[in-house]
């Protein structure tokens, strides 16, 4: 269409913060942690279960420590992000990437949130809200300075863009 801006489409270019990695890593640990505290204690007072239960307490313990390990050090290298005039790109996923990108003239609103884990170690997410029925861009592991300014900079930008955001 005449007049049209095209948005154009590729990868984004901001790596979230390093920070995002120790953020990962503590989230990994903590979901094993309850499990596998689950299993020992089971496994302490329930004598005739004692082997099975302590045994896969280890191996899970195991398993959250190697995926602790590994996993937040590879999504930090395939996390990208990136806002422009026209649009907000994301890239997600590892084995299925996932890569969305919202106009800005569809986003219908910004939020920055900071979870008690976030907030020790200085991180933010910005979601950006639109009618796609996909749901909401994530833009997760910011730092939290990085994330007000942010959100304000696609306030502002949004504010003045035209369209409907539907």
């Amino acid at each position: 269409m005449a007049g049209e801006t095209a948005v154009r489409l590729r990868p984004p270019r901001n790596a979230v913060d390093r920070r995002a990695v120790g953020w990962w890593r503590t989230q990994c640990l903590l979901a094993g942690a309850v499990p596998v505290a689950v299993l020992a204690v089971l496994g302490a007072l329930i004598d005739p279960a004692r082997t099975w239960l302590l045994t896969a307490a280890a191996v899970l313990a195991a398993l959250a420590l190697a995926g602790a390990a590994f996993f937040p050090a590879w999504w930090f290298r395939v996390h990208r992000w990136e806002v422009t005039d026209e649009a907000v790109y994301v890239r997600t996923g590892a084995l299925w990437q996932e890569w969305r990108i919202a106009p800005m003239s569809r986003i219908q609103t910004v939020d920055t949130v900071r979870g008690p884990l976030e907030q020790l170690f200085g991180l933010a997410t910005v979601t950006v809200t639109t009618a796609s029925a996909k749901g909401a861009l994530r833009v997760e592991g910011l730092d939290h300075e990085l994330a007000a300014e942010l959100a304000e900079r696609l306030t502002a930008i949004t504010r003045a863009t035209p369209g409907d955001a539907t």
